[in-house]
Order: C-alpha cells, then sequence, then structure tokens
C-alpha cells in the first residue's frame, strides 16, 4: 500500500505502532523484529510526506521479563540513519493516571510521542490547541510592558507533557481492540501540524482512532489494518465520525481530580504509622 502512494503527497502521519511482545495483533515478539519492521517502513513515510510535513510516532517500551527497551530510541536512530531530510522537534510526554500496577518497579504511567518534521520550513499552527492559563489576566508588574496582560489572551503553550486518560475499563471511546490510544492524542496533533482537508495517514490504523480524529477536524484519512477484525471496528468508527455520533472523550476535558474530602482520597490516619518502612 505504501508503494502504491505518490512521493510528498501526506501533510501528517499519526501512529502507534505494534511494539513486538507477542500480543494478538502482533506478527513479532522480539525488539529485533521492532527494528527490522522499522527499517522498512519509516523510509517510505519519509517519502510520502510532504516538504513541510510531520511525522507522529507514539510507542513505549518492549518489555521482557522485566527487561525494558525504551523503543522511542530504535525510532529515533532508524529516523537518523535512513531519513536525512527529517528533524526531532518534540519528544512529548503522554502521561496517564491508570494502568497496571509494578512490582518489581515502578509503575509505568507514561508513552513518548516522537514529532519529526520534514524540512525546516514545516507548519506548526499553535493558536489552534492553546489550553486555559494557569492565571487568566494576570499582568505584567514591572518593565516596558508593566500592567498590560502577561500571557497570550488565546492561552498558554500547551507544552511537550499530556496529561490524557489512556483507553481503558468504561472509557467512553473503549472498543473491542485491545490496545487503542484516545482520540485526543491524533486530535490534537492534527490540529497543530495539518491543515482543512489535508491527508491525515495512519499505517497502522487499528480501531482508527487517528481516523476518527482527522474525521472530527475535517481532514482526510488513509489507514492501513491487516487484522480484519479491528478493520470492522474502524469502519463503525469512521461511519459514526462522518454522521456526527462518534463516541469521544472531548480533548478539552479536564482529568478528574478527586475532591480531598472523598472517601476514595482520604487514608486513615494509622495508615501512614503503620507503613513498611
Amino acid at each position: 500500500m505504501l508503494k502504491a502512494i505518490p512521493d510528498n503527497s501526506v501533510a501528517l502521519t499519526v501512529t502507534s505502532p505494534p511494539y513486538c511482545m507477542g500480543k494478538e495483533y502482533e506478527s513479532g515478539s522480539d525488539v529485533t523484529d521492532f527494528v527490522v519492521a522499522h527499517n522498512a517502513i519509516l523510509p517510505e513515510i519519509v517519502r510520502i510526506t510532504r516538504p513541510g510535513g510531520s511525522i507522529c510516532w507514539q510507542v513505549g517500551y518492549h518489555v521482557r521479563e522485566n527487561n525494558l527497551t525504551p523503543l522511542d530510541y530504535i525510532v529515533f536512530d532508524v529516523m537518523k540513519r535512513f531519513c536525512e531530510d527529517v528533524v526531532l522537534r518534540n519528544r512529548i510526554i503522554w502521561t496517564f493516571g491508570h494502568g497496571r500496577h509494578g512490582y518489581n518497579r515502578f509503575s509505568g504511567r507514561h508513552e513518548l510521542i516522537l514529532w519529526f518534521t520534514k524540512g525546516d520550513d514545516y507548519y506548526f499552527n499553535l493558536d489552534a490547541v492553546r489550553v486555559p492559563q494557569k492565571y487568566p489576566g494576570k499582568r505584567a508588574t514591572r518593565g516596558p510592558k508593566k500592567g498590560e496582560f502577561s500571557g497570550n489572551p488565546f492561552g498558554k503553550n500547551p507544552s511537550d507533557v499530556w496529561d490524557i486518560p489512556n483507553v481503558k475499563a468504561k472509557h467512553i471511546e473503549k472498543t473491542e481492540h485491545p490496545c487503542q490510544f484516545p482520540v485526543a492524542i491524533p486530535q490534537r496533533l492534527i490540529r497543530a501540524l495539518s491543515q482543512k482537508d489535508d491527508i491525515i495517514f495512519d499505517p497502522f490504523a487499528g480501531s482508527a482512532s487517528t481516523g476518527v480524529a482527522a474525521l472530527l477536524e475535517n481532514r482526510r484519512f488513509l489507514g492501513a489494518e491487516l487484522n480484519e477484525r479491528y478493520c470492522e471496528i474502524a469502519r463503525r468508527r469512521l461511519f459514526d465520525a462522518t454522521n456526527g455520533d462518534a463516541k469521544v472523550r472531548p480533548l478539552e476535558q479536564d482529568v478528574h481530580v478527586p475532591s480531598p474530602n472523598s472517601a476514595v482520597a482520604k487514608r486513615p490516619d494509622h495508615f501512614w504509622a503503620q507503613r513498611p518502612t
């Protein structure tokens, strides 16, 4: 499929590839399989990306017998070896509050998004993704701008740390796919790194979270998925997005923080005294 896509035709690729840990949707089960796959696919992704376009690769860690390999290191290494005109712009931390608990190490609560651009003259629309100021209405207290608003009136830069709930259990976006990422991730990237009617590509489409985000933001979507069951899930979600019925957690929705007075947040006084040391 990639070889059939013309050169310089895609504005933005957003994807999360298999981590090669032997899951039901993966053909490989070793870090070497991950490297081989990326040696083959990344040069093709760069070829189809237009000058000034972006490539966003969301990855985590390959875990085997409690031994971690950071997959973003591998992706970066392959990009630099085979794709000379590609530049890394951000290494974004995606953090989430829930997941499997660790017993022999600290519980993993983050993954990475590598944002590359093809060339230096790239598209980036910060105003499309600004978030509310922490101190709205704050004014400068000294200097030539004393008395003027000290922040951008449209909001602040969301930074390179994104707190977005992952898709687990009763998440509104949850499907039968065992490992889908939230629509909010590609949605923010699409808003900032592409324009209306641009082509958004996902070579590992899964349940089409990137596709749903693309349609919600009035972009065109092109995706590939080998598993027929996941393709059917993707079709349903894309159909719903086209008809205004997409089930998504809004990008702007704050992450829930329990009240300090809630039963969940409170701990008995004796808890702290009886902790093991």
